[in-house]
């Protein structure tokens, strides 16, 4: 019998530690892996062009819904115009909302986009529709005289209530006024479409939960909110100070300006500068009744998580927002 020549391969029945059953059994392996890799593939290709179609379906609809409130929000709106053209936007946010799960996320930051116009054009919509007597005073409060200073009147300390409440928007918020500390409570803000326009130096504290809030042409002020619902909208303010929680933020024109934030969004900047974020840290009497009411999510807070229309560089920061460090941030809002 011939020895084995060196570097054979030698044969078995099977049944000791002989090299050849192995080899089968490593090439059904590889099969079977090269199967799995297939079919996830497959798998993959198919979730991809079911997402691709949804995404499709999305936009389509999306279009036309915007395009249906820009038409009722028009020139001709009339009040019942605005008010369906309310609730459909609510009911588009509700949309975007659920079909997160299958959109880009550049899809969903224009969506974002375009529903804070659409709540911007709301707002502005309404304020138009306001009748031409647009400031009421509050039961009780007289109307300041220029020629002659109201008479002294003993205070609470705890509510710090100034002797009058200037320019006061009835169940929408303040306009015009300086120096001024103005206040809404839960009843009054529940629900509500909230303007602050042309404050200057004043501090403001909305302990409720509004639907909408709209803060313009503001500066040097403090702006404490409860839970918005939907979306707030701050524009052509500056040296502002605002705490406040929403679905939505979106920020215009606006510089040296510092936000405590509890958003469920994106931040969106546009045309801003020297802005600061810090998570929200106001609280107050209810906060939590607010917040549920409110729908937001506590568990989901995207305060530093900022879009700015301004800086399109993927790889590098923003120089026009930025953290506000911790040992800088308001911690004591009395």
């Amino acid at each position: 019998m011939e020895a084995a020549s060196e570097g054979s391969v030698p044969a078995t029945n099977g049944e000791g530690s002989g090299l050849l059953p192995a080899v089968p059994e490593r090439l059904q392996l590889r099969e079977a892996e090269r199967r799995e890799e297939a079919e996830r593939r497959r798998r993959a290709r198919e979730e991809q062009a079911v997402q691709e179609e949804q995404s499709d379906v999305f936009a389509a609809a999306f279009a036309r819904e915007q395009a249906a409130i820009e038409a009722l929000l028009g020139p001709e709106g009339e009040a019942e115009a605005v008010s369906e053209a309310g609730e459909r936007v609510q009911a588009l946010q509700r949309s975007l909302t659920d079909s997160v799960r299958f959109l880009a996320p550049y899809e969903v930051r224009r969506a974002q986009a375009a529903l804070a116009g659409l709540q911007g054009a709301l707002s502005e919509r309404r304020l138009q529709l306001q009748p031409q007597k647009r400031f009421a005073f509050k039961k009780g409060l007289k109307k300041e005289s220029a020629a002659k200073p109201p008479p002294e009147r003993k205070q609470d300390p705890e509510k710090e209530v100034p002797p009058s409440v200037a320019a006061f928007l009835p169940g929408c918020g303040f306009s015009d006024a300086e120096d001024k500390l103005l206040e809404m409570g839960a009843s009054e803000l529940l629900q509500q479409d909230v303007i602050l326009s042309g404050l200057s130096r004043c501090r403001v504290r909305l302990r409720g939960n509004p639907n909408t809030l709209l803060v313009r042409h503001c500066q040097d002020c403090t702006v404490l909110c409860g839970p918005v619902s939907t979306s707030a909208r701050v524009d052509g303010c500056g040296g502002c100070t605002v705490a406040l929680a929403c679905q939505q933020l979106r920020t215009n024109r606006t510089t040296d300006t510092s936000f405590y934030l509890h958003v469920t969004s994106r931040a969106m900047l546009e045309e801003c500068g020297g802005i600061r974020f810090a998570p929200y840290s106001w609280s107050y009497e209810g906060l939590e009744a607010d917040f549920e009411t409110s729908g937001l999510d506590r568990s989901r807070n995207h305060w530093s998580q900022v879009d700015d229309f301004d800086w399109l560089a993927k790889n590098e920061a923003s120089p026009n927002w930025s953290i506000i460090p911790k040992k800088d941030r308001v911690t004591d809002w009395d």
